[in-house]
């Protein structure tokens, strides 16, 4: 019988699972943090929890730059084993069919594995009937699930599973910033709908309505149902729900500290692939910021296009950089510049965790009104605001006017 069940959909999603396995075990077992701090728990510990032994020696990583194979025997068939404190945690890897996220989430799925995880690689999309298949393969698993664990509730995929198998503890971990839109909608008794999305209801949603209807009920706590949201982020805690803190102890354990170069290093983001930011305004601020901060290197975001980045490539000159983890483990590896300049983004508050003690100096870059697309959300400006000003204290604020014909360093100031 499996005691505890994650559902992951993206490499970050995974990595967050393996820091909340690990913060369980800290809380039994009271160990400190490779830095002196323990980790931050306000969740309840259950009595079949373990902590688990020393963390084996971290394995050769690809270079940052490798692009991901889409294959092999990383992530195919569950290998159990018997490592204690890891057993009764099973991770059901989604498959996505982005070819970039699907390669970090098989190194991710090998780290999990390194760690004593059993880990099942399900190829959920793509092919005829794999909805039925999938479903019918994890039926007996969900049933037998005391705790499930999942990493993006606005999933369909996920809200599908809920909804015909509810557990009696359900997890909720990062994925993105979208944990603060979970929150405030579950908060406020909203259907739950990406911050980015306009919220027409096309006939696809009309069809899908009853299935997030059930899951919105699914995924809130009920006298039969406990809810965590474990999370780095800043989140009010919904009625009824525990908050547990993420502190990236995992990550700090089992990398670096990292080698740290003199120079900046920029992160991408996606916010132009999901028609929030206009793409010619993006690029000309990448490219203020990389004059501004002496940038050299680039850290795309898994979703951004081939097109987008061979244009940032050409038109600045930094070397774009494809990472084969999630960017918290390439930045704890190293190296990693002194400054690391990002869009609002999750990274704001998880860099400053992962990086804590090594020097790294992390800013935010806020997204100017002028820089949105028309069609964007009536949301997107201030929940971008929201997640560059809730930042942790020790990042930096800047703002920046948007760019021109002639982008000048002496647009850009700290707030």
């Amino acid at each position: 019988m499996t005691g505890q069940l994650a559902f992951v959909e993206s490499p970050v999603q995974l990595l967050n699972v393996l820091e909340w396995a690990h913060a369980q075990s800290l809380a039994v077992g009271g160990t400190t943090a490779p830095d002196g701090r323990g980790a931050a728990i306000h969740a309840p510990v259950h009595p079949g929890d373990q902590a688990p032994p020393p963390a084996a020696a971290p394995r050769p990583a690809t270079p940052a730059g490798t692009p991901g194979p889409d294959g092999g025997a990383v992530g195919d068939a569950p290998r159990v084993t018997s490592v204690p404190g890891r057993g009764d945690l099973t991770v059901i890897v989604l498959s996505p069919t982005d070819p970039m996220s699907s390669g970090q989430l098989r190194r991710m799925a090998q780290l999990a594995r390194d760690d004593g995880f059993s880990v099942h690689w399900q190829e959920a999309r793509g092919a005829r009937g794999s909805l039925a298949r999938t479903l019918r393969e994890l039926a007996p698993l969900l049933r037998a699930a005391e705790r499930v664990i999942v990493g993006d509730p606005f999933s369909r995929y996920v809200q599908l599973l809920l909804t015909l198998f509810a557990p009696k503890r359900l997890t909720v971990v990062d994925d993105g910033t979208a944990t603060m839109e979970y929150a405030a909608q579950l908060a406020r008794g909203e259907r739950l709908v990406r911050w980015h999305r306009r919220g027409s209801r096309g006939p696809r949603e009309l069809v899908l309505a009853p299935v997030t209807a059930a899951a919105r009920r699914k995924l809130a706590p009920t006298s039969r149902r406990t809810v965590e949201i474990f999370t780095s982020l800043p989140v009010e805690p919904p009625p009824g729900t525990t908050v547990t803190e993420n502190t990236f102890a995992w990550t700090r354990s089992r990398f670096g500290p990292p080698r740290i170069t003199k120079g900046a290093d920029l992160v991408g983001t996606s916010l132009v692939e999901t028609g929030v930011v206009d793409p010619d305004q993006y690029a000309a601020v990448v490219a203020e910021l990389a004059r501004a901060h002496g940038a050299t290197r680039y850290f795309a975001h898994r979703r951004e296009a081939t097109e987008k980045l061979h244009r940032i490539a050409v038109e600045t000159g930094l070397e774009i950089v494809r990472p084969d983890l999630p960017l918290e483990l390439i930045a704890r590896r190293g190296p990693i510049g002194r400054t690391v300049v990002s869009f609002p983004s999750t990274v704001v508050h998880t860099l400053p965790l992962a990086l804590a003690g090594t020097g790294v100096k992390v800013a935010v870059c806020e997204i100017a009104p002028e820089w949105l697309k028309e069609n964007a959300s009536p949301r997107a400006q201030g929940f971008l605001a929201g997640v560059a000003g809730t930042a942790a204290h020790e990042v930096d604020r800047l703002t920046a006017q948007a760019a021109q014909a002639a982008p000048s360093p002496q647009r850009l100031e700290f707030g």
